[in-house]
């Protein structure tokens, strides 16, 4: 299990406020969409599941939709085989628009209306409604940990996993940990020595900051930081800055506006680096595009997470993966998606095999609820959730990495990412 550091939660904090604010209204009828409601074959009624996506919030409409692709390509697939014994999964899509109060009037419908067994590939900016969740003994199969929800309350799985109790607090005592393998690779695999970290003077993005370059000098990097300003940032002066430092990486804490501007800020200036290291929300195929003007940079790029490169054609769940998304452009949070939903197909064969006679909520959730760990088939670094007392100090955790290259996409580095493993220090931040 390795529970990231939360790149993605500071990175989406800090893009609301070049949006703003989320006011939150009921949503529309046409916000809340059957999917795969083709009639039940002779099996019995259809399998209800829920996914829960945050599809036209604030930070933009495909910030958030890959675990939704990924997860309807896999139920849409389930079902062209004849679905779960024979009954089709039925998909409900709720659009919370990235507000609390969508979020809980998604929750509502879902889970209080139309009853849906489960929740799988939730990606929801302000998860308001998942103590509703909860409550209602609704499992939440692998949700992106996007906040700290999936480490405060029981019933809910992320992606990644977990060693918190879920006893209705996040973490231990308020606290959540995460360790320092990223920089560990980049120190043992690349020989790097120096670091820059550039953020906003923004609070959230300044935290982040923090919180990076405590994780790098755990690690012995000479750190270099940069701050910009949050609504005039001169790229330019931080990007000389960190040329004439020295800096073998670059980590930043700001959103994919602001990334593509620092890199072409970076090749303007002829600062060369071993790497411009982001994270799994950017690993797409659209980076041609999104830096489109920073060649030089653009293929500095790396990006590291706890799921099977979708380019690695190599392996078969992969290949599976890359056939049901029929040519579309491709993400990493789709990857994730997928296995999400495999995930909640196995729980719920489970169901059979303990000769319930139904697929219900209570048992897809004893099937999510055990110290075991799953891989979906080899898509992720083998996830498990535990319920421990105390954090951890230390654990040896693994971790997919690749590099973008032009003619190539992005390929995996490092090895295979169930051997591309640290025994690394863990380290506490405040949700």
């Amino acid at each position: 299990m390795r529970r990231p550091v939360p790149a993605v939660e500071a990175l989406l904090a800090v893009a609301l406020l070049v949006a703003g604010t989320a006011c939150g209204s009921r949503l529309p009828e046409s916000d809340f969409e059957g999917r795969g409601t083709a009639p039940a074959p002779a099996g019995g009624a259809p399998v209800r599941v829920g996914i829960i996506t945050s599809a036209t919030s604030p930070v933009g409409g495909a910030a958030f939709t890959g675990p939704r692709d990924g997860a309807k390509a896999y139920f849409e697939r389930l079902n062209a085989r004849g679905g779960l014994a024979g009954r089709k999964v039925e998909v409900l899509t709720c659009d919370d628009g990235g507000s609390g109060v969508g979020n809980n009037d998604c929750v509502h419908r879902l889970v209080e209306e139309r009853r849906v067994v489960a929740l799988v590939a939730t990606s929801a900016l302000d998860y308001a409604g998942a103590a509703r969740v909860s409550r209602a003994g609704v499992p939440d199969v692998g949700g992106q940990p996007i906040g700290s929800a999936y480490d405060t309350y029981p019933h809910l799985y992320g992606i990644y996993g977990s060693l918190a109790p879920r006893k209705g607090r996040p973490g231990w005592g308020g606290k959540l940990y995460g360790g320092t393998e990223v920089y560990r690779y980049f120190k043992r695999e690349q020989g790097a020595r120096t670091a820059a970290v550039v953020s906003y003077n923004q609070a959230a993005s300044a935290a982040y900051a923090r919180l990076v370059t405590r994780g790098l000098k755990a690690e012995g990097y000479k750190v270099v930081t940069e701050q910009v300003d949050f609504a005039l940032p001169n790229f330019r002066a931080a990007a000389a800055d960190l040329k004439e430092q020295g800096a073998d990486l670059v980590f930043d804490a700001m959103d994919t506006h602001g990334n593509a501007r620092l890199c072409e800020a970076m090749d303007d200036v002829g600062a060369k680096v071993t790497a411009k290291v982001t994270n799994v929300q950017n690993w797409t195929s659209t980076v041609g595009d999104d830096y489109k003007d920073a060649p030089r940079c653009r293929n500095a790029l790396w990006a590291t997470g706890s799921s099977r490169n979708y380019e690695d054609t190599g392996h078969p769940a992969v290949r599976e993966f890359r056939a049901a998304m029929k040519g579309r452009a491709l993400a990493q949070w789709q990857v994730e998606g997928w296995a999400a939903a495999m995930w909640f197909t196995d729980a719920a064969r489970s169901c059979a095999v303990l000769r319930e006679g139904d697929i219900t909520r209570a048992c897809v959730d004893r099937f999510m609820d055990r110290n075991n760990s799953y891989s979906a088939r080899g898509l992720l670094v083998p996830v498990s959730f535990e319920h421990r007392s105390e954090p951890p100090t230390s654990r040896r955790t693994c971790m997919s990495v690749a590099r973008w290259q032009d003619d190539h996409g992005w390929v995996t580095q490092g090895g295979d990412m169930t051997t591309n493993c640290f025994d690394v220090p863990q380290l506490s931040y405040q949700p």
